[in-house]
């Protein structure tokens, strides 16, 4: 698979798909939540909002190492063999000023009810640097994209 191909799976999977599940860690013990995404043009980042008052935050702050899986499942059984599900991997920081501002404004083009949640002065936007993507197709046809080397 070469890498114009890879990139386009995943642009068609991130528009597709609203929600991912974040892993982060917690005293080396794995946590995860349901946040709702969005991908840079580029691919070289996703951002998530949360509130500094969640673990998903304490977590980051403490380990900024995540992973993300985003998937287009139906709970079918024929996702076994059509889904496509992507893991990204990479370190994870608040955005701040300017960049928060572009972060936000990103996202709510994807997520515009979520614009109260967004400008309240609690929440953060979170900014993945992606290092690597895992694609997996077809059950177990597995590919990697790496974005930061």
């Amino acid at each position: 698979m070469q890498r114009e191909e890879i990139e386009t799976v995943l642009r068609e999977l991130f528009a597709a798909q609203r929600l991912a599940v974040l892993s982060t860690q917690q005293d080396g013990r794995p946590y995860g939540s349901l946040v709702g995404f969005d991908a840079a043009d580029d691919l070289r980042s996703v951002v998530f909002a949360t509130t500094r008052a969640t673990r998903k935050f304490a977590n980051l702050m403490a380990d900024p190492w995540v992973a993300l899986v985003i998937d287009s499942r139906d709970n079918r059984e024929s996702d076994f063999h059509a889904a496509v599900a992507v893991t990204a991997t990479g370190a994870s920081r608040e955005a701040l000023g300017a960049e928060r501002d572009a972060a936000a404004a990103h996202y709510l083009g994807k997520h515009p009810a979520l614009k109260s949640f967004v400008d309240s002065p609690t929440c953060a936007m979170v900014v993945v640097d992606v290092d690597t993507y895992y694609l997996v197709r077809r059950f177990q046809d597995v590919v990697e994209l790496h974005v930061r080397l």
